[in-house]
């Protein structure tokens, strides 16, 4: 199994990931990643490009704010017209990295599948978190996932 190792872009994940390989997009003030973890089918996560000092999401202010929640709508339709979850889950913790991201979590009651891989969502009606942390897909399929998204974002 390939695994994404190296630089980490986002300082996200404690695995070394090297989430510049992730990116689906970038934006004037935003970049939206892929999630290395994909028990959850287009999880991804989006990470203001420059904190400027910001501490917490609620202190974003002005352009970075309106152009969030623009992004946000757009990975909402994108991933439901890709994989039609039954549900969003939005969460903005900065536990592991304080730069400011927002993770977008679609949930799902039934399976799903995509590219030949079944994926299910082992805690629908329940908080995502804790979710399984040793759910490893193969580097081709990450991104598979990443360049769908890409294409639909364009």
């Amino acid at each position: 199994m390939a695994a994404i190792i190296g630089t980490s872009a986002s300082n996200l994940s404690p695995s070394n990931m090297d989430y510049e390989q992730l990116k689906i997009k970038s934006y004037k003030h935003w970049e939206v990643y892929l999630h290395e973890n994909q028990c959850y089918l287009g999880r991804v996560f989006v990470q203001l490009k420059e904190d400027k000092n910001i501490d917490d999401f609620l202190a974003i202010e002005g352009e970075a704010r309106d152009e969030f929640f623009l992004i946000g709508n757009q990975i909402k339709a994108t991933l439901k017209a890709l994989f039609k979850p039954d549900k969003m889950n939005y969460a903005a913790l900065s536990n592991v990295s304080s730069k400011i991201h927002v993770h977008i979590v679609p949930r799902y009651k039934e399976p799903r599948e995509f590219n030949g891989f079944t994926f299910n969502d082992t805690r629908w009606g329940k908080n995502y978190a804790p979710y399984d942390r040793s759910f490893v897909l193969e580097e081709s399929m990450l991104f598979k996932i990443r360049d769908t998204l890409k294409a639909k974002l364009a």
